[in-house]
């Protein structure tokens, strides 16, 4: 009898076994269709023996061996690694490498896998991109990590494309990672036109099951020359894999945020040194993480110090007061004359507020009542498109209240600005001008995003009005002014990487101005103008910031100089979540003292949203300069937890966490 050890996408440490019939073919890697119980599931064999602890009539039968690649040695490695590193069941690691199984689909030919075509134009490498490039041809076949860093603008895509281009004429293959697929079309077309004989396929979570699964399969078995993907991605099967790039390395969305707590990028770092390859993180603004690991020289900066257009400068940037006498309507007079004279000159411009709707809040000024979420600790948005008032945290809809619910009052006044009143305003001083609102509500429909880039293009909008949808992978020639409306925001954040974001969306979003022959302007209203996030933007030395930010995190004792393990606990009811989190603070202070480990214990605290959608949050957090020190303690602190929470309470533990939110 032939039993196979199938681990399965559940939050158990364990495997199953299952009983194989004959002639199933089965081997370690194998994706196969079992049930848990009553409950169809997709696992994955991770051994094969002839002896279960389970007798022989309780054993349930493999259902079905899937139609798929089984998952080579060192995707099962790496899936290894990830259970091990995030403090996570295999099995949950390893369903982040299954793609979604389901009725197959008939393929109509290689264009339906093709990336859309759009001609750009080509451009030939200048002298620090083409240093660039041969360094990263030059590291083929080891490992070798790179930074490449480069002003917006310089080219960076260009560069790891050459490189790219090398390794595919080499019969190697590709793996680039994006943060967001839906938010850099122009790298797609991009690909068609520096790779015209490769055949690129993308890998992300937008995709119908069907069509993953066979992209999925395209790459596993060697079909594929290069996969384009979000963080899923990573785990992808690539028998030939040569290179992996790693762009916008900085961006938060490469973290998971639910399941298996795993960040993109490390991951993308770990299967390079594993597969010995080299591995290139871009970014205009690296994070902290890679700027320190270029600072201890494990990493090797390449610098794209000029804008790649010849013609092209640096925008110039102007900073200028919230509180302008002359200020109408949240925008200030300078950002007004620049904005008619933009619109004079039949150039674009663009005004970004990171809020969509009309307005983050309602309030009635006689009696000082609030829109709240009753679901969240958090404020409802006002919307006008449809009108509503909507949670942005847990999706809550309400109409908009006639007058206040609290005094009767019918003067209810909208506070601050979002996308939507700003269109609202501009439209009434710009009548004849043509505005476009890009974010996420007015993104819903299928092809939309796509169908506004191309009306920017062709010269079809004069001005923008748009959230970080906006902020990274777009190239818009005639874009020549950008104006900041809430930059301030995000300095009042308790989250410890505020100001590490700030300073990479503002950089971003101001690379958007000048880009090609036209010179850029970039205005920005703050009430902080001698912040050091300020100067830098204004300055346009990243570099010096990131220097002092990590002096100030090494004061702190924060990451990346010190390691963090997040304990996050919710409940319906505070007096749970209070209680799990006792324990666990004195269950870990318990291990502490025990093993004298070099660990800090914190007490446990409210999560800065302390409610969301109806549940109580509290967190806990542990940290250490050590990070094997760190995971040491974190397993048997675990292990010590394990059955403490009821199921009253869910538990969820990150490590390396992107904020403590």
């Amino acid at each position: 009898m032939t039993v196979a050890q199938v681990a399965l996408p559940v939050a158990l440490d364990h495997t199953f076994d299952y009983w194989a019939p004959e002639g199933l073919g089965l081997r370690r890697g194998s994706v196969v269709r079992v049930r848990l119980g009553r409950r169809p599931n997709v696992g994955v064999v991770v051994a094969t023996t002839d002896e279960s602890s389970v007798t022989r009539n309780e054993l349930q039968p493999i259902v079905e061996v899937a139609p798929l690649t089984p998952l080579p040695d060192d995707v099962l490695a790496l899936c290894e690694f990830v259970a091990r590193y995030y403090q996570q069941p295999l099995g949950m690691a390893l369903g982040l490498a299954v793609p979604p199984l389901g009725a197959r689909r008939t393929l109509r030919g290689d264009s339906e896998n093709a990336l859309p075509r759009e001609r750009v134009a080509d451009r030939s490498l200048n002298a620090d991109q083409h240093a660039a490039a041969e360094a990263i041809r030059g590291a083929s076949g080891r490992f070798a990590p790179f930074l490449l860093q480069g002003v917006t603008g310089s080219g960076k895509t260009d560069v790891f494309l050459a490189a790219a281009k090398s390794v595919i004429e080499k019969k190697g293959q590709v793996l680039l990672l994006v943060p967001e697929i839906n938010l850099t079309p122009q790298l797609e077309a991009r690909l068609i036109d520096a790779l015209p004989d490769a055949r690129a396929v993308t890998l992300h979570s937008g995709l119908a099951d069907g069509e993953r699964r066979e992209h999925w399969s395209a790459a596993a078995n060697g079909e594929a020359d290069l996969v384009l993907g979000t963080r899923l991605a990573a785990f992808c099967a690539l028998p030939r894999l040569a290179l992996i790039v790693v762009d916008e390395e900085h961006d938060a969305s490469y973290k998971q945020q639910d399941g298996v707590r795993y960040h993109g990028r490390d991951v993308a770092i770990w299967r390079a040194r594993s597969r010995g390859v080299p591995i290139v993180l871009s970014s205009a603004t690296p994070s902290l993480e890679t700027f320190a690991q270029v600072d201890a020289e494990r990493y090797r900066r390449l610098s794209l110090p000029q804008r790649a257009d010849p013609r092209a400068r640096l925008p110039r940037v102007a900073l200028v007061s919230n509180r302008d006498a002359r200020a109408r309507d949240g925008i200030s007079a300078p950002l007004w004359d620049a904005l008619a004279e933009c619109l004079a000159r039949a150039e674009q411009a663009l005004v970004f507020v990171n809020r969509r709707g009309f307005a983050p809040s309602l309030k009635c000024f006689a009696c000082g009542w609030q829109a709240e979420c009753p679901r969240c600790s958090a404020r409802l948005t006002m919307h006008r498109e449809p009108a509503a008032m909507r949670c942005h945290h847990c999706g809550h809809l309400e109409a908009l209240p006639a007058s206040c619910p609290q005094c009767g009052n019918v003067d209810l006044m909208p506070q601050g600005f979002g996308t939507q009143r700003l269109e609202r305003t501009l439209a009434k001083t710009f009548p004849d001008a043509r505005i476009l609102r890009v974010d996420r509500d007015s993104t819903r429909a299928k092809n939309s995003f796509a169908s506004m880039r191309t009306r920017i293009a062709e010269q079809s909008v004069d001005l923008l009005i748009g959230t970080q949808m906006l902020a990274k992978g777009h190239d818009f020639p005639r874009l020549t002014l950008v104006g900041v409306l809430g930059a301030d925001n995000a300095l009042y954040s308790a989250d410890f990487r505020a100001t590490e974001r700030l300073s990479a969306l503002l950089t971003q979003v101001a690379g958007r101005a000048g880009r090609a022959g036209l010179p850029g302007t970039v205005i920005v209203q703050t009430d902080f103008p001698t912040h050091p996030v300020f100067h830098s933007l204004s300055s346009h030395d990243y570099d010096r910031f990131a220097t002092e930010l990590l002096a100030e995190r090494a004061m702190a004792q924060l990451p990346p100089v010190a390691h963090v393990a997040l304990l996050l606990a919710e409940a319906h009811q505070r007096s749970d979540v209070d209680a799990f989190l006792a324990h666990a603070h004195a269950a870990a202070r318990a291990l502490n003292g025990k093993a004298n480990a070099a660990v800090t214990v914190f007490s446990p605290v409210p999560a800065v949203l302390a409610r969301r959608a109806g549940f109580e949050r509290g967190q806990l957090v542990v940290q250490s300069r050590d990070r094997a020190e760190l995971h040491r303690f974190v397993s048997r602190w675990r292990e010590a937890l394990a059955g403490t929470a009821t199921n009253r309470v869910r538990v969820a533990l990150d490590i390396d966490p992107a904020s403590f939110c």
